[in-house]
């Protein structure tokens, strides 16, 4: 097949490519970055022979370049209904660097794997997709869909400045079907259909401030200890159904960050802010979990007679995509053709940019790649044989079976 040999002719260039945009640190302004305009930049310039390249930045002040970005491309079909494949430009921080055995921000090649920051996360997707298109250029063939090309910024810091403005620009069509290469199995035998509603809080919970051997019986730091592990336990009691499609097939509930609150040993907090990441299966309401919180909140306020305040942080919820839908068949059927088997659907508690388009009513949006799951770990990298074998089944995606 021409644009499977036109594919793999690309792949010390796709290797190449991984390691340079590994090595442009793209962080939010929200986790100390200076945001991804540099890795944008860098990826324009490998966008010459696409049909159409157009850029919606949004305004930002935090980060030295004063602009978020967000690449639009196209290689056009026969038709004008286009296969998007959207990724992220953004990255996380590395983490303790001491947990490292490489650079994170240095792509290093070992035993066919890249190893850096964001090599899985979202960087194999971005270049898997670039030379999908790239291949589909090279060969001169048209494809009977049109193939997009979206990368976006800020989706590890809860997309207003990415996928959310973008779905205000009126870019995408009603008929549209969407790709997104951000979650995936070691063989890519799963295509991920619906997420799990996300709900992020913050809980304040107030005190008194006092000398630790003269306590005064309102301890923050206990009250708040008492309130999320009883909010802990009686979540997973009411909110316990089970539903098969996910992984694991529950609502979790779980705490997570805690802010510093005071500096010394013998001073009991006067305030102490917490965070739990609620992910919710689909069979419940993610304003019923709400009100649940508030009676509990309500409860443990008026108990230890000192205020608890509750922030939601983020809220997401997304209907599923059919089974049935077009995007997930002729997904089957590619990578039925590339790899010999016929891939299975599942649903995930992380959040993709598929959530949004479902949410927006875009149902012919599937998340899939192959990839090891080592997403934010250290040490993260991209397997160079899952790249490759994606951007095939990313190039042939457009066209009907016989290429």
């Amino acid at each position: 097949m021409r644009i499977v040999e036109a594919v793999e002719d690309f792949r010390d260039d796709m290797v190449k490519t991984l390691c340079d945009l590994i090595e442009i640190k793209a962080i939010a302004p929200e986790f100390g970055g200076d945001g991804e305009y540099k890795k944008a930049e860098y990826l324009m310039k490998h966008l010459e022979g696409f049909d159409s390249v157009e850029r919606y930045d949004v305004e930002d002040d935090r980060v030295s370049d004063g602009v978020r970005p967000n690449i639009v491309a196209k290689v056009k079909g026969v038709l004008e209904k286009t296969i998007w494949i959207v990724a992220h430009l953004d990255v996380v921080p590395e983490g303790d660097e001491r947990l490292w055995e490489t650079p994170p921000f240095k792509g290093i090649v070992k035993n066919g794997r890249i190893y850096g920051r964001g090599s899985e996360d979202n960087g194999q997707s971005l270049v898997s997709s670039l030379y999908a298109a790239k291949a589909i250029v090279e060969s001169g063939l048209t494809p009977k869909y049109s193939l997009g090309l979206v990368y976006v910024a800020d989706e590890e810091a809860g997309s207003n400045y990415g996928i959310k403005h973008l779905l205000k620009q009126n870019i995408f069509d009603r008929e549209d079907m969407f790709v997104v290469p951000d979650i995936g199995t070691p063989k890519g035998d799963m295509i991920e259909i619906a997420e799990k509603s996300i709900l992020w809080l913050k809980f304040v919970v107030h005190g008194q401030q006092s000398h630790a051997s003269m306590p005064s019986g309102l301890n923050a730091n206990r009250r708040a200890m008492e309130f999320i592990l009883d909010l802990d336990r009686k979540l997973h009691s009411k909110f316990n159904a089970r539903n098969r499609l996910f992984v694991p097939p529950y609502s979790t509930f779980e705490p997570t960050k805690r802010e510093k609150n005071v500096d010394n040993i013998n001073t009991i907090p006067g305030l102490d802010v917490s965070y739990m990441d609620c992910r919710i299966i689909p069979d419940y309401d993610v304003e019923e979990v709400l009100d649940y919180i508030e009676d509990l909140r309500s409860f443990h306020q008026m108990r230890g007679n000192s205020k608890i305040e509750i922030e939601v942080v983020q809220k997401v919820s997304s209907p599923p995509t059919p089974e049935t839908a077009h995007i997930i068949e002729r997904l089957r059927h590619t990578i039925e053709e590339l790899r010999g088997f016929r891939p299975k659907v599942y649903g995930i508690g992380g959040n993709t940019c598929a959530s949004f388009f479902r949410k927006s009513g875009f149902t012919e949006t599937a998340a899939w790649c192959t990839a090891d799951g080592v997403a934010h770990q250290a040490n993260e990298y991209c397997v160079i044989d899952n790249m490759v074998e994606d951007a095939k089944v990313f190039a042939l995606l457009p066209f009907d079976p016989g290429y």
